[in-house]
């Protein structure tokens, strides 16, 4: 039994935050900000919605795309940093609007590397023989926890999610066929959010000192990004006797337009075979995978057959890539 996606679907939101715009909100300009990140703007949900609104778009459109009625699915994954709420699970709400009334689900917070870690966590359930459907969300609200004065953070995220429905299948030489995910706990003090937890619950005094807005260290996990990156999807490659000859698109992580680049030549791969639309949203956490793996569908940049490497890294350090050989026609 191997788990497949059978639909891929996203969602970003229509308010668009240029980085003309930004340079009203803090001291900075487009030509820096283009230079370093590659980011021309980002989308921003409005206050009034949640997390779980984007969640819930984007799998509505996988839904009508795969002619899939909701109660048949068995599983939501829910992969955010950003939940509507504490408790309960992000996956409660999306299950309930969705009205999926024949499944579980729940959330799974590993920052960038959330939809990977999710897709691969659903392709076990699928394996097992126990699931048959399984709805796969990476979706974040990054403008809940930004600081718009904050110019090393605010420039680089936005909003946005997409989702992937994973079926099983009886073809073994279709869909995920590996993975290699790392967590390194010692860079937890470079990329965080620290207030709100049960570490530093919320109070006056920790909205004062701005706690609950990200915070990170944009050039030590720069460094730590690109050897990361490299590391996993190199060593997945090799794993599976692979080169770059024969991958068909690599689908990053979209937080730095520098950090794609130099993955990409480390795995010895041509900027054509490189999803890239960090342009257009900027870093959505969870949701920057998805989102592109949505639009290198839409525009056939992907056949049947072909190998697909994902490969992410985010706050923890969490780490990853995948490898699959894309179902879809």
């Amino acid at each position: 039994m191997r788990a497949i996606i059978t639909g891929i679907g996203h969602y970003v939101p229509d308010n668009i935050l240029t980085n003309q715009e930004l340079e009203k909100m803090v001291d900075t300009n487009d030509e820096w900000i283009v230079s370093r990140t590659g980011i021309k703007e980002r989308r921003i949900l409005g206050k009034d919605k949640g997390t779980s609104y984007m969640a819930v778009k984007a799998a509505e459109m996988v839904l009508e795309q795969t002619n899939t009625a909701a109660d048949e699915l068995d599983l939501i994954l829910v992969a955010t940093s950003t939940p509507d709420m504490l408790i309960p699970a992000t996956a409660a709400f999306v299950q309930k609007k969705l009205n999926a009334t024949n499944c579980w689900g729940f959330d799974i917070n590993a920052a960038c590397c959330g939809f990977v870690y999710a897709l691969a966590t659903a392709s076990q359930f699928i394996e097992t023989g126990k699931h048959n459907k399984i709805m796969v969300i990476g979706v974040d609200k990054m403008s809940a926890i930004i600081n718009y004065k904050d110019r090393n953070t605010c420039i680089i995220f936005g909003d946005g999610g997409g989702a992937a429905l994973l079926e099983s299948s009886n073809e073994d030489e279709l869909g995920v066929e590996d993975y290699i995910f790392r967590l390194d706990g010692s860079g937890a003090n470079l990329l965080n959010v620290q207030a709100g937890g049960s570490l530093f619950p919320a109070s006056h005094e920790t909205v004062d000192k701005k706690m609950h807005y990200i915070f990170q260290d944009g050039k030590k996990i720069f460094k730590y990004a690109v050897t990361a990156m490299s590391d996993v999807s190199i060593k997945i490659m090799e794993k599976n006797r692979l080169t770059g000859k024969d991958i068909k698109l690599l689908i990053p992580h979209q937080a730095n337009l520098r950090i794609i680049d130099a993955v990409a030549k480390k795995m010895g791969l041509t900027r054509d075979k490189v999803m890239i639309n960090i342009e257009k949203y900027g870093n959505t956490t969870a949701g920057t995978i998805p989102i592109a793996m949505s639009e290198a569908y839409q525009k056939n940049m992907m056949s049947k057959g072909d190998w697909i490497i994902i490969s992410s890294f985010g706050a923890g350090f969490t780490s990853g890539s995948l490898l699959l050989k894309w179902a879809l026609d």
